[in-house]
């Protein structure tokens, strides 16, 4: 689904960064190794959400969407 206020490759763009930042925080400041903070953000029900434009998660802080994790 699509989000009226960003192009399809926005949204791509705009997940794909907040996913990176939420990896990188979970490997440098909770402590997980790269394959376990993947594992954790590709496998929630968040991403699911973040996943999806409508939600509008992808225009959040990396903190926040984590929060959820």
């Amino acid at each position: 689904m699509t989000h009226p206020n960003v192009s399809p490759q926005e949204f791509k763009y705009l997940k794909e960064h907040l996913t990176a930042r939420m990896i990188q925080i979970l490997t440098e400041e909770r402590g997980c190794s790269l394959e376990e903070a993947i594992g954790k953000v590709y496998t929630s029900p968040i991403y699911e959400k973040l996943s999806d434009a409508s939600t509008g998660l992808f225009f959040q802080s990396p903190r926040y969407v984590l929060s959820y994790l």
